[in-house]
């Protein structure tokens, strides 16, 4: 690996994949998105997954997020395995167990900023953590925004309501697909600020997909993929050490 464990880093297990594959067709046109990959996610740690276009960082990410299915291996969030879960149990567990952080925000423009932020509480029928909700809307900094709505407020107000309706619910992981991909540097910045400061301070999950090593810098880990395989994986990562490492991989996405 490219940099030995850190001391004292969480060793509790958030989410595990395990020999896990996705193909997609069959014979010629058989392509293979995920390659028996085994990757574990611990408690409480921020992890990047990077790779070239084309290598699976993506697909890995909804496997393990129960957003997609997969052909073989297991996933498993927390003690519980995706595979045995019936369609209404997975939704379930989504829901409970599981925030999301979108590029494009995902959220409701005929509600204000706090009726997104506790949507998924409110929909399972759930009595938000007042105390917590208030907290994490400190946190993101939206206190005196929340009875505006999402046409009302700038990308970077915006993704930080998405930051905040991932954190409401006390999800055991959040999943992020490219959250900054959208914002400007500065929004970007902010965001990734949160994210990292709801593992630090809140003592959060965070898996996120990435194609930009200054975000990957605010991880504490960084995984790489490679033609759906993972390759390498970097602790304390610096935005000039991931790019370093980026620079190895050739056109198809493999390294040198």
């Amino acid at each position: 690996m490219t940099t030995a464990s850190i001391a004292g880093r969480a060793t509790a297990v958030a989410a595990r994949a395990t020999d896990l594959s996705k193909i997609y067709g069959q014979g010629e046109t058989q392509v293979v998105a995920l390659d028996r990959v085994s990757v574990d996610f611990r408690q409480a740690e921020f992890t990047a997954i990077m790779g070239p276009s084309g290598s699976g960082k993506s697909t890995l990410m909804h496997c393990v997020a129960g957003l997609d299915t997969f052909s073989s291996g297991s996933v498993r969030i927390g003690d519980t395995e995706l595979g045995s879960l019936k369609d209404k149990q997975l939704t379930k567990l989504r829901r409970d167990k599981i925030g999301f952080i979108f590029q494009a925000f995902n959220l409701l423009p005929t509600l204000t900023a706090l009726e997104n932020i506790t949507l998924p509480m409110d929909i399972a029928g759930r009595k938000a953590d007042k105390q917590w909700v208030d907290s994490v809307i400190r946190m993101v900094g939206l206190a005196d925004r929340l009875s505006h709505r999402p046409t009302q407020l700038s990308g970077g107000q915006q993704q930080r309501v998405a930051v905040a309706r991932a954190l409401a619910s006390k999800p055991e992981i959040i999943f992020g697909d490219e959250p900054t991909g959208n914002l400007d540097s500065r929004s970007g910045a902010e965001v990734l600020g949160f994210l990292r400061n709801s593992v630090r301070e809140l003592g959060q999950t965070v898996v996120m997909v990435t194609h930009d090593p200054v975000a990957a810098a605010y991880a504490d880990r960084v995984v790489f993929l490679a033609d759906g395989r993972i390759v390498d994986e970097m602790y304390r990562p610096t935005a000039e050490t991931v790019l370093d490492f980026m620079k190895q991989f050739d056109a198809k996405g493999r390294t040198s």
